[in-house]
């Protein structure tokens, strides 16, 4: 099964367990940040991709332009751990990880959560890859995913329990598109991803196949 097709089932089973006012908030959310032109902002194949140095769940540091000079990067910016869409996208991920890093690609994932929460999730899923914190977005605003819940949903998110003012470290309201880059050692974008519906996913397939074609 593919990555979407296995989204496209937690979505529909989910539908029936989320209260139709709750759905339709989410479901107005979702349609105005289709019609904001968020997607088209972000960054595209072509462009320069900008380099960030950011934190690693571990207390380390990771620096794009160091890693590029060992080989291309695969970027993927995810919403948090309490994403159950994003837990689904990274355990298949790191499904693919070996196929990654055979064609000598490095996989980096970052969300605005703080590092506990990455470190949390790094270890529920045994990540092999970095998970990266960009708290307050500013990586994500760089690469022109960032945007921020319009009232309501943040209202039904509080209520739901994500208590996003803590896993983001006091931003809870600033979350990134869901996007996935192939980058190459010169810093181009070779190959990108980016959609205002959380729940559709790069397919690691589509990412294997844009490594392939660097050469």
């Amino acid at each position: 099964m593919s990555l979407n097709a296995e989204l496209r089932t937690f979505y529909e089973a989910r539908q029936q367990q989320i209260p139709a006012e709750v759905r339709e908030i989410m479901q107005r959310a979702g349609a105005e940040l289709a019609a904001s032109g968020q997607a088209d902002r972000a960054l595209a194949a072509g462009a320069q991709a900008p380099d960030f140095t950011l934190p690693t769940a571990t207390g380390d540091t990771r620096t794009l332009g160091e890693l590029l000079a060992q080989g291309p990067v695969v970027l993927t910016f995810y919403r948090g751990a309490w994403c159950p869409y994003c837990n689904i996208a990274l355990r298949s991920l790191q499904q693919h990880h070996d196929a990654l890093t055979e064609r000598g690609a490095r996989l980096l994932a970052v969300s605005p959560q703080i590092p506990d929460e990455s470190l949390s999730l790094a270890e529920k899923h045994a990540l092999a890859f970095d998970v990266l914190s960009d708290i307050g977005s500013a990586v994500a605003k760089a690469y022109g995913l960032a945007f921020d819940l319009p009232d309501d949903l943040a209202a039904v998110y509080d209520r739901l329990g994500f208590d996003l003012q803590h896993v983001n470290g006091g931003h809870a309201r600033t979350l990134p598109l869901p996007a996935t880059y192939v980058i190459d050692r010169s810093g181009t974008i070779r190959w990108a991803f980016a959609d205002t519906d959380y729940t559709t996913r790069a397919e690691p397939a589509d990412i294997l196949a844009a490594l392939d074609a660097l050469g």
